[in-house]
């Protein structure tokens, strides 16, 4: 069942249930892009047409509108044009994407799903990624290019994504998003909004600044970030798990210093981690539980790759005007938590069971399905909490993270130089992790 009249192409399958009609309406009311007479494609309508275009990424938006009408055949559905298409998606603008993404996001867990807490802290990292757009005028503008040992300019113009990440469901609570010369650390200051007393951020180095730094702690959430070779924090206290007490600014941290050697078939290799993190307490937050725990912050990698590859297939973005872009960056995220949210709520039906272990691919190929033939898109009298795409993961659940015996090897069916960006989740890189937290050097 599906709405009545010119409203019928507007569902997005059984993720629907996920993104209502109330939701959506509610968002068109709030930002003033409800339409005032009925059109052909009414705002409601391009609202679905965008996130199912989110899910059908290899598809132009003529393609995307036949699949939301496929099965609506018994139905009147008027005939659209391309150009129509494109003077709706004007029309109605960025900010309902963005309202709709800020009503949808956040860590899609309840207090007891399973990997998503660390001593009842909820585990979140924050990093960045880049977005290829198109090679247009006004993208040079704006964006520039970059440029390599051949020639000034080479490649297509790039947005900075960053994002705030849950990592026990890997959903994107929060992000910010421009031109990739302003730097991550800029854009992640504008996720402060998000941070809240009860979480430990992860952050690599690239954020581990005294100002960031103050700024996450200003924001009463803890953090665990990695520090850069350079940095020689002063030991101001020492503590019997190995860690020592510092200063960046006007935080007080604690530093950690440990080896960890990666043991495979292909021989060993021992790295040395420098962590520095809010959490005074080494009686209740000791050493090793911490540099274990920074794995985690592998799971933002994770995520970005089911956007980037899995529903983008790493395709340059559509828009070739800068308000189409951030309209399709909200409604990506969009369909991407709503992905989440599903695979959540199936695996919150089973007691225990991690949402790492669901596959986003599954959960992805059902909504697909079920959007193309218009199914679970209105509730029947009885609710089923799991629905199709629940199910579907749920009969293909991966098994709990094991650790390799061999590095992972990345196959290249293709040209070599489109995996040249890809980054390997290194937490399935191991076979024998060693971790040796080391004693602080005395100061001088």
């Amino acid at each position: 069942m599906v709405a009545e009249g010119v409203f019928a192409p507007g569902h997005l399958g059984e993720l629907t249930r996920i993104v209502p009609f109330e939701m959506v309406d509610a968002v068109l009311t709030e930002t003033g892009a409800g339409q005032r007479r009925l059109r052909k494609i009414p705002a409601r309508v391009v609202v679905y047409l965008l996130l199912a275009a989110a899910l059908f990424e290899e598809c132009g938006y003529l393609a995307v509108w036949r699949k939301l009408t496929a099965a609506l055949d018994s139905l009147p559905i008027p005939k659209i044009t391309g150009a129509g298409l494109w003077d709706a998606r004007n029309r109605l603008g960025v900010r309902p994407m963005r309202a709709l993404f800020d009503l949808l996001r956040g860590p899609a867990s309840a207090i007891r799903t399973g990997g998503v807490r660390w001593k009842g802290l909820l585990t979140v990292a924050i990093d960045g990624t880049y977005l290829d757009v198109p090679d247009s005028p006004g993208h040079r503008a704006r964006l520039g290019k970059g440029s390599n040992q051949y020639t000034a300019t080479s490649g297509y113009p790039q947005i900075c994504l960053t994002a705030l990440v849950a990592c026990g469901t890997r959903a994107v609570m929060d992000a910010a998003f421009g031109p990739r010369t302003r730097g991550e650390t800029l854009y992640g200051e504008r996720l402060m909004r998000s941070l809240r007393h009860g979480m430990i951020v992860l952050l690599d180095r690239g954020f581990a600044t005294n100002p960031f730094l103050t700024a996450v702690a200003g924001t009463h959430a803890a953090f665990l970030a990695r520090l850069s070779a350079i940095r020689k924090p002063p030991v101001l206290a020492r503590y019997d798990d190995g860690s020592f007490l510092s200063r960046f600014g006007t935080v007080e941290v604690r530093i950690i210093e440990c080896e960890i050697t990666i043991t495979t078939t292909t021989g060993r290799h021992t790295g040395l981690y420098r962590l520095a993190t809010s959490l005074l307490d080494h009686h209740r937050y000791p050493a090793f539980d911490l540099a274990r725990l920074y794995h985690e912050r592998w799971e933002v990698e994770s995520a970005y790759f089911e956007i980037k590859k899995t529903m983008l297939g790493r395709r340059v973005l559509r828009s070739r005007n800068w308000a189409g872009i951030a309209q399709e960056v909200y409604t990506l995220l969009s369909a991407y938590h709503a992905l989440r949210i599903a695979i959540a709520d199936a695996t919150g039906t089973v007691p225990g069971t991690d949402p790492d272990r669901a596959s986003f691919s599954i959960a992805l190929q059902t909504a697909r399905d079920q959007l193309v033939q218009a199914a679970g898109v209105i509730e029947d009298t009885v609710i089923d909490l799991t629905g199709k795409i629940g199910r579907a993961v749920l009969d293909h659940l991966m098994p709990a993270r094991r650790l390799r015996v061999s590095p992972r090897a990345v196959k290249r069916p293709l040209s070599r130089y489109a995996y040249k960006s890809l980054k390997v989740d290194r937490r399935t890189y191991q076979a024998t992790l060693n971790i040796d937290i080391l004693q602080p050097p005395i100061s001088p």
